[in-house]
């Protein structure tokens, strides 16, 4: 089996929380070296939801398999430390807000200059150059003014709440990913770093496919999505219209009609729901009830509680969905692994993959990057830029 794909590249890695850290997490996945540069307050995430020992599950999800190094960008020397990485680095990522970089003298002016070959993606809530471009964006905000957060109260008939993941987060990850592969490609061709500005805003309306019921003033009438109880106290969710399940049902699965000549189409459509909601419960087990929607070639998943249970699915453990890993403080843990399969080449972690402490690498990424010696090292240190 060939190398990792992206072996050989460094990664000088900003980002916190999700959007960012997942991107560079991938990245690390196919083989890239990714150097996350830690503030001395540490990645919030750290204690997102933490373990009594260890870093939060959140923290090892997204940053396991980097190096850390802690820098305090406000002190003195460590403008110059970022420009000496930057100098090595294939990629830089980034999620503050526009201008904070600049602030410190290691934004894309500054960069590109001691780097011309430098890649480097700026993720935010609305670009580099909006309007609203100092505001506040995390996850939650764009799905409220994306039009998500309404959508789903309405069309599901409950209230206004945000869903629980941080879609805008992750899905600008991704495609941070493409576009720096986009730009690695470029550079193949032409030897010419670039910048990418990434806003989340931009992200959640390319990535939505209800985007073009909102652009036609139409309101969507999507196919339902229905949730059933089924045998054995278990809960089915059966995908397609209603008409259709009552067609697949009634004309090859036996269920009698139980609606009157002279019934109107609401009474129609609430005795036939009835009459289906029974139908689904007469199966005489679950299995039973699976095996004829199999037959009837209607797609269905059981609705799992959230929880460990979710991951002992057959296609989920055969997939190696989850790897077991080691935290900052030596405890068993497990994590995701990366979705990649590959023909040729490898891709993901293992049992050795582990989460850095903050600046665990301060002296090794600085001797491996920069070969820096350890007089000067400890100059950075005594100038409080470089933090253990």
């Amino acid at each position: 089996m060939a190398d990792f794909p992206l072996a050989g590249l460094k990664v000088l890695d900003f980002s916190r929380v999700v959007a960012g850290p997942y991107a560079t997490r991938m990245l690390s996945d196919l083989g890239a070296e990714v150097l996350k540069v830690e503030p001395p307050e540490g990645d919030v995430t750290r204690k997102l939801a933490k373990r009594d020992s260890g870093v939060s599950g959140n923290y090892l999800q997204l940053n396991i398999g980097k190096k850390n190094i802690c820098v305090d960008l406000k002190a003195e020397g460590a403008r110059d430390l970022i420009h000496k990485l930057a100098a090595q680095a294939d990629i830089v990522v980034e999620n503050f807000r526009p201008g904070v970089m600049d602030k410190f003298g290691i934004g894309w002016a500054d960069l590109s200059k001691v780097n011309p070959r430098l890649v480097m993606l700026s993720i935010s809530g609305y670009g580099q150059n909006s309007p609203e471009r100092g505001r506040a964006a995390y996850a939650p905000v764009l799905h409220a003014e994306s039009g998500i957060i309404a959508r789903q109260a309405e069309m599901s008939g409950g209230k206004p709440t945000d869903m629980q993941f941080a879609m805008a987060d992750s899905y600008s990850s991704l495609h941070g990913i493409i576009a720096i592969l986009s730009a690695l490609r470029t550079l193949d061709q032409t030897g010419e770093g670039q910048y990418i500005d990434l806003a989340m805003v931009n992200v959640l309306h390319s990535a939505d496919d209800y985007a073009h019921f909102a652009l036609d003033d139409i309101w969507p009438k999507a196919p339902e999505t229905l949730v059933w109880e089924a045998p054995e106290k278990r809960q089915i969710l059966i995908t397609g219209d209603m008409k259709w399940l009552w067609i697949m049902f009634s004309t090859k699965d036996g269920l009698q009609d139980p609606t009157p000549k002279s019934a109107d189409i609401p009474t129609k459509v609430r005795l036939r729901n009835e009459a289906m909601e029974t139908h689904i419960l007469s199966y005489d087990s679950f299995d039973a009830l699976t095996a004829a929607l199999d037959r009837l070639n209607l797609a269905w998943g059981e609705v799992f509680p959230f929880g460990p249970g979710i991951y002992e699915q057959p296609s989920v453990k055969a997939n190696g969905v989850v790897v077991d890993v080691t935290d900052d403080d030596g405890n068993a843990r497990r994590t995701v692994q990366s979705p990649y399969r590959f023909s040729k080449s490898k891709s993901g972690i293992d049992a050795d993959a582990k989460t850095a402490k903050r600046g665990e690498h301060n002296v090794a990424a600085l001797r491996d990057w920069l070969d820096m010696g350890d007089e000067e090292i400890s100059a950075l240190a005594e100038s409080k830029a470089l933090i253990s």
